[in-house]
């Protein structure tokens, strides 16, 4: 399974979020300039994230991004439960004529719950935590 590139550029600013100081400010285009990708496409990640609690956003001339919660309590697998869609195949009759006796679509569920349950038992502050060469190439210019 491959994430969307939404749900890895969202777990990424993430990541770069928790590895700040505890309740630093950060902005989209910082997050932006350590990653290179699109400021538009980061835009709409924060908002999803904001909406889902895992970034507070803060508006005004000295508003910025920021982790919603303490990263010890954003659970990996709730973050890429809320951006990332978890359908792998089309099961729709219009689309495959064998839905009504296919039991592929119960194997990838359950493949899809492994998957998710290995994400659940990993905390974001489990992957900043301690993480020295982490620090190095997120936060250099910073």
């Amino acid at each position: 399974m491959q994430l969307t590139s939404f749900t890895d550029y969202g777990l990424r600013a993430l990541i770069y979020m928790a590895s700040l100081p505890e309740g630093k400010m950060t902005s989209i285009t910082e997050v932006t300039q350590v990653y290179g990708v699109s400021r538009n496409h980061m835009v709409k990640i924060i908002n999803q994230l904001s909406h889902m609690g895992f970034v507070e956003a803060i508006r005004g001339k000295n508003g910025g991004i920021r982790l919603g919660k303490p990263a010890a309590d954003i659970i990996v697998g709730e973050v890429v439960r809320a951006l990332e869609p978890l359908s792998l195949v089309n099961c729709s009759a219009e689309f495959c004529h064998i839905t009504p006796a296919c039991r592929l679509k119960l194997v990838l569920n359950q493949a899809i719950e492994q998957f998710l349950k290995e994400l659940d038992r990993h905390t974001l502050a489990e992957l900043v935590e301690n993480n020295s060469p982490l620090y190095k190439l997120l936060l250099e210019d910073v």
